[in-house]
């Protein structure tokens, strides 16, 4: 329980044992100097209390903060993959994450000011999209991974997939089921898009089908997939890449209340393979993010950082793969 509705504090443990607050701490770090007796009777005393040792704040009065900062985004479904990996990754190595979010009306600069004030040894950014120069000087203050965007700079570490060759695997797979009128859903304004729209150019390229190529704008949600959804039904093509699963799903939607089938009129492939994708009723084929070789190795870069080791490859970029699901089949046309 907590005490006249606060948090139980070590000065309430030590209150109901009737010992001091040093031998108090000494029983929950568990360091010699209290008896057994003792030791007991504050441990029962602490349970009874529901005590919880507040292990950030224990970090910070070392001088010793074992916190990773992460930046994400409370609208993206693949962050919340994400975080679990990274908190997986941090707990092997025993560190702790301090998360701070990106809301519609909490901005990213303000998401990382908080993280700058709770002292974390690093940052780990999901997608920034603040400038080089942002992030430089959050660099110049203490380690910055940034994940999921390509930064070129010395003093940012990057850990982010080959988005390009994301979209080669959705193009190909395509164009394997006998897809020629391919287009692509971007991401608009998201600094991720850039790349996965000249994976998709390429793609079409190398298989001899610019002519019929065709970019939509988009952008990273539900919304963005539907208005490009009603774009394309003025000419629909018989196959769409979509910058994400989140605006797959808004486009699936409208498809589907227009009556186009999927996969028997138009096949869709997503980006990401959120959990989300995996549901009966969407089934979505994607491009997959290796979530665990992602999350590790931002981990370990930021450590490495902080320890002061060499850094040998700042930017590590990781292969996806391809998740055929059933929102795609052999083209009709």
């Amino acid at each position: 329980m907590t005490v006249e509705g606060r948090r139980t504090t070590l000065a309430d443990v030590a209150a109901e044992a009737g010992v001091s607050v040093a031998l108090v701490s000494i029983v929950m770090r568990g360091a010699p100097g209290a008896s057994a007796a003792t030791r007991e009777r504050v441990l029962e005393v602490a349970r009874r209390l529901d005590y919880q040792p507040d292990s950030r704040a224990r970090l910070l009065r070392s001088g010793q903060s074992r916190l990773l900062g992460v930046v994400f985004g409370v609208q993206h479904p693949f962050h919340d993959d994400l975080l679990t990996g990274l908190y997986d990754a941090a707990e092997r190595i025993g560190y702790e994450l301090t998360l701070s979010a990106v809301t519609p009306r909490r901005d990213e600069r303000t998401a990382i000011a908080g993280l700058l004030q709770d002292r974390c040894a690093a940052l780990v950014l999901l997608g920034p999209q603040i400038t080089v120069a942002e992030l430089g000087a959050l660099a110049a203050r203490l380690p910055v991974v940034a994940m999921m965007r390509n930064v070129r700079r010395r003093d940012i570490d990057v850990v982010r997939t080959d988005d390009a060759r994301g979209l080669h695997l959705a193009v190909d797979h395509l164009v394997a089921l006998g897809h020629r009128r391919i287009a692509h859903v971007d991401g608009g304004r998201w600094l991720a898009s850039a790349e996965r729209r000249q994976g998709y150019r390429d793609a079409m390229k190398r298989h001899g089908l610019e002519a019929y190529g065709k970019i939509v704008s988009g952008g990273f949600g539900e919304e963005d997939g539907a208005r490009a959804a009603r774009v394309l039904l003025d000419d629909p093509p018989t196959a769409v890449t979509v910058f994400n699963d989140l605006s797959a799903t808004g486009l699936l939607d409208v498809l589907r209340r227009h009556g186009i089938s999927v996969p028997g009129d138009l096949s869709v492939v997503g980006y990401d393979d959120s959990s989300f994708s995996r549901l009966a009723h969407i089934d979505l084929t994607t491009v997959a993010q290796d979530i665990e070789t992602m999350a590790t190795l931002a981990v370990a870069r930021a450590v490495e950082r902080i320890d002061g080791a060499p850094v040998v490859h700042r930017e590590v970029v990781i292969p996806p793969r391809l998740v055929v699901r059933g929102t795609t089949g052999p083209s009709g046309a």
